[in-house]
């Protein structure tokens, strides 16, 4: 009889600490999106983004101070007291993607491209070798 590899769970808070997650670390795949709305609502040049089945990430603490922006089946995810991006919501309710940049602990997986260039910030280069594209590409497990 073969034991199954055990997966880690990693967790995740929002800024203030009001709203934690843990999510496997089992994620299909990851990439940083320039796109506009991903830049508007981190605030950044670009949200790093890591995929995985919406059933394997679980809030456990603060889920009354989540804000959603979307519905159901598609909805970024915000702490409404901080306003930290969590996850989003996508492809019909069925994934998230995870906001790396809420993980307290460190994924396996890293991104392994740049999608949406084609509207990336004028004013952010790129500089590593990672694949670019000007639109959203279908990545691995995606």
């Amino acid at each position: 009889m073969t034991n199954p590899k055990k997966v880690k769970a990693l967790a995740g808070k929002c800024f203030c600490g009001a709203v934690h997650y843990t999510v496997a670390d089992a994620f299909l795949y990851a990439a940083n999106c320039h796109c506009s709305n991903c830049r508007r609502t981190t605030g950044s040049a670009f949200k790093p983004f890591a995929g995985i089945e919406r059933d394997r990430l679980r809030v456990t603490q603060g889920a009354d101070s989540l804000m959603s922006f979307g519905d159901e089946n598609g909805h970024d995810a915000h702490c409404k007291a901080c306003g930290s991006l969590l996850y989003s919501v996508v492809r019909a309710g069925a994934y998230v993607h995870v906001a790396m940049g809420t993980l307290v602990d460190d994924p396996t997986i890293r991104p392994t491209a740049h999608i949406f260039v084609g509207s990336k910030a004028p004013w952010f280069t790129i500089t590593d070798d990672l694949p670019q594209y000007d639109e959203h590409v279908v990545l691995a497990h995606a």
